[in-house]
């Protein structure tokens, strides 16, 4: 039994369509897709089945379980053989925590599927790249991770803190976590007593932890009344954990509210000291943050001093502080308090960097005002750039510089500047995100 073919039990059947039904199969694992699950293939060859950590040659009996538009869900209920590719996990919570995908698959396996899964994003997009122009894999080390985001919920007066399982609301309660900075997790025990005290029985809060100089902010979610009670409550837990700030808010639209601060916490762009918003975003390592700016500034580093450069979804100025070392930076980016951030640090480096509030989704730079600039930066959220990408497909633009955290997107994006005569020359893939699907990358473009 080979390539993806997978024999059914007596304990299954399949429908007339092919498909699935009540079956438990054995099924030989032939690839991994976009979420990290290995995939089969149904006996009649008709339906993918997506099972949950195995790799690629591990010889599996799955229990269906489920379905969706990508095919069946499978759940190991017999191991029969591991592929060359499987390896112990690390961490006691994986399978079960939902934090991590593929700590069972080796790192230089995981490497190679996520720079293929970025090249064949590319080609289906009608960008065939050469070997040449996708780069290896940049790996950032497992334990880097700054940002973190934690579930917390009260059952028997007792606070969980950690993170879903994969389709459940459940919190595994963390023991460790190899992924992340040492200094987020070595705050949970006191995050825990804390909480005890001010979440009711069934009651839950999402946290964002970030670790930045001068100590962690945590940002609180959650529908709970802010009494005084509570406000008392989250002041003594930000002292009990040593937390430099703490913050809360209702709702995720809405804007955090201060609770605690304690003591500035900053992070620096280029030497410049920026003070985020409350669970502002930020790179999630500090080395990935390194290899994106390094290749940023490589590629505008032959450019004239004191020209105009944009830095578009630009954040607290991730790029534009250490662009702003050589040249003129128009920072473009539409969170208010990301701008706040960003314009009191501005204000020290000599006008070298303009903050600029502006939606680029529904209202993007055109093409007559990006002609100023010799070079544009842009790094959006996952959902890319289509709107502005448009534009710049339009304009003159010597030199485009993008960074994105979802290939899919990005192909798309890429694919409109090429249609609009800019030449792929290069990607970065960098691996920020350790045993989990997700790639970030760094792709540079030149005017044909």
């Amino acid at each position: 039994m080979g390539g993806g073919a997978a024999r059914m039990r007596k304990s299954g059947k399949a429908n007339k369509t092919g498909r699935l039904e009540d079956a438990e199969i054995e099924v030989l694992i032939s690839d991994i897709g976009g979420r990290g699950d290995g995939i089969a293939l149904s006996p009649s060859g008709v339906e993918r089945v997506f099972v949950p950590l195995t790799v690629p040659g591990d010889r599996v009996r799955v229990r269906i379980v489920g379905r969706s538009g990508e095919g069946a869900r499978g759940e190991v209920s017999a191991w029969l053989e591991r592929g060359a590719e499987s390896v112990n996990p690390v961490c006691r919570h994986f399978g079960v925590c939902g934090g991590c995908a593929l700590q069972h698959l080796a790192p230089a396996a995981e490497r190679a599927w996520k720079r293929r899964h970025l090249v064949e994003q590319l080609r289906r997009a009608g960008i065939d790249c050469a070997d040449s122009v996708v780069e290896p894999v940049a790996a950032i080390a497992p334990g880097e991770r700054r940002r973190a985001s934690f579930m917390f919920h009260c059952s028997g007066g007792v606070v969980a803190a950690g993170f879903n399982p994969r389709m459940s609301h459940r919190v595994v309660d963390l023991e460790e976590c190899p992924a992340m900075l040492s200094v987020l997790a070595a705050k949970l025990p006191a995050l825990r007593r804390g909480l005890a005290r001010i979440l009711k029985e069934g009651q839950s809060l999402d946290g964002m932890a970030t670790a930045l100089e001068g100590g962690v902010d945590l940002l609180l979610t959650g529908p709970l009344e802010m009494s005084l009670e509570m406000r008392e409550g989250l002041a003594a837990l930000a002292e009990d954990a040593d937390l430099a700030r703490l913050s809360w808010r209702r709702a995720e639209r809405e804007s955090p509210e201060p609770v605690a601060h304690r003591r500035s916490a900053v992070i620096r762009f280029g030497g410049v000291a920026v003070e985020p918003p409350y669970g502002g975003f930020l790179q999630p390592s500090a080395a990935g943050e390194r290899l994106l700016v390094e290749r940023v500034v490589e590629e505008t580093k032959r450019m004239k001093e004191g020209v105009w450069v944009a830095d578009l979804f630009s954040g607290c100025g991730t790029f534009a502080f250490s662009l702003a070392r050589r040249f003129k930076v128009s920072a473009v980016e539409n969170d208010a308090a990301a701008v706040a951030s960003a314009g009191r640090a501005a204000s020290g480096v000599g006008g070298a960097v303009v903050v600029v509030q502006r939606d680029l989704f529904s209202n993007p730079l055109t093409a007559l005002e990006l002609a100023r600039f010799e070079a544009v930066i842009f790094d959006p959220p996952r959902a890319g750039a289509l709107a502005q990408a448009r534009e710049l497909a339009r304009s003159r633009v010597p030199i485009v510089v993008a960074a994105s955290c979802n290939p899919m997107t990005f192909a798309r994006d890429a694919r409109l500047l090429v249609d609009g005569g800019y030449r792929l020359t290069g990607v970065l893939p960098v691996d920020q995100f350790p045993w989990s699907p997700h790639l970030e990358l760094m792709a540079s473009f030149v005017r044909s």
